[in-house]
């Protein structure tokens, strides 16, 4: 069962130059009880998108299509209605996570303030909460009592993903949560959203990151995008094993190998920079980048084709039909 369709969804970004077309008509589904990845390299607009699923701010502009959660397109809600269901039924851990709390407020003032802003009266009881989230993700009830800046950058990386779960989120956005983070945090990271998930505070998750080796780790599916457009989605093993698209295949030839010395195997990177969405070329928009590229790769957008069980990529190479 899905919680969330999104169907050709276009989020651009006004300027006075024109739009920016950050999400250009993306469409994919996330089944309730996993854990979704969305890949990318930087300005592939995967932030964009999830963003535009909780809080769209000018210059964030909706200009097509729709994302339907629990029966509800949440490109049609009021401000009002995103409101109430942001943090109890979709909720996110942002970018920034380390500096995401209140600077001023101790953990237990932000929380109540989150609390009572969804109709909670009982203070004391979502303070009890909060500690024995707080030691669910191994830190001591006392940081409740605690600033931000008297944690550290872990610490507050935790105290976050707990203000952004307390209310039991049914989708839990976690936007390039492990970005900033050491190897050894970002491990406990990974392990906090699987125990989020297995002690069902959420049931599904979308992760986002730049990283194809964290999604290994943590995702049943994931979708790479590229200048705006989704270019291969389908089962994290399916794809990191038989990438269809020529971008999946060198974004995972990029990656560094364990014990494989780099006098013996250079990485590979990818040629040429991402294109501007501000007005981006006709036909396949890695076709600049491309070492496989064909002349109607030029003209025409390629369609999504079926490479596998629920595995399908968007290229010439591929040839088909949509399906």
């Amino acid at each position: 069962m899905a919680i969330l369709k999104v169907r050709d969804l276009k989020i651009y970004y006004s300027t006075p130059f024109g739009h920016v077309k950050a999400v250009d008509g993306v469409t994919f589904d996330i089944k309730e009880g996993e854990v979704f990845g969305i890949a990318g390299e930087s300005g592939c607009g995967k932030s964009t998108l999830v963003h535009s699923l909780i809080l769209r701010k000018p210059p964030m502009v909706h200009m097509g299509g729709e994302a339907i959660f629990k029966g509800k397109d949440l490109m049609k809600l009021s401000e009002e209605e995103a409101r109430k269901i942001r943090y109890t039924e979709l909720s996110i851990i942002p970018q920034y996570a380390m500096n995401a709390l209140n600077p001023t407020k101790k953990i237990k003032d932000t929380v109540w303030d989150l609390a009572r802003d969804h109709g909670y009266t009982d203070r004391n009881e979502v303070e009890k909460l909060l500690r024995e989230r707080l030691a669910m993700v191994k830190l001591s009830p006392k940081v409740a009592d605690m600033y931000p800046v008297e944690l550290s950058g872990g610490m507050r990386q935790r105290a976050t993903m707990v203000v952004s779960t307390l209310l039991n989120p049914d989708l839990l956005i976690a936007d390039e949560v492990t970005s900033a983070l050491d190897v050894t945090t970002q491990r406990v990271v990974i392990e906090l959203l699987h125990h989020f998930m297995e002690e069902g505070i959420v049931k599904s998750i979308i992760f986002v990151t730049h990283d194809l080796a964290l999604l290994d780790k943590i995702a049943d599916r994931f979708m790479v995008m590229y200048a705006g457009k989704m270019v291969e989605i389908g089962p994290t093993e399916d794809v990191i094993k038989s990438p269809a698209h020529p971008y999946t295949r060198m974004l995972i030839d990029s990656l560094p190998r364990l014990g494989v010395h780099y006098k013996r195997q250079k990485l590979h990177s990818i040629p040429g920079y991402p294109i501007s969405l501000l007005n981006p070329p006709k036909g396949c928009r890695f076709y600049t980048r491309c070492p496989y590229v064909m002349d109607h790769c030029k003209e025409e957008e390629p369609p999504l084709v079926k490479v596998g069980e629920e595995h399908y990529a968007a290229c010439h190479l591929l040839g088909g039909e949509n399906q």
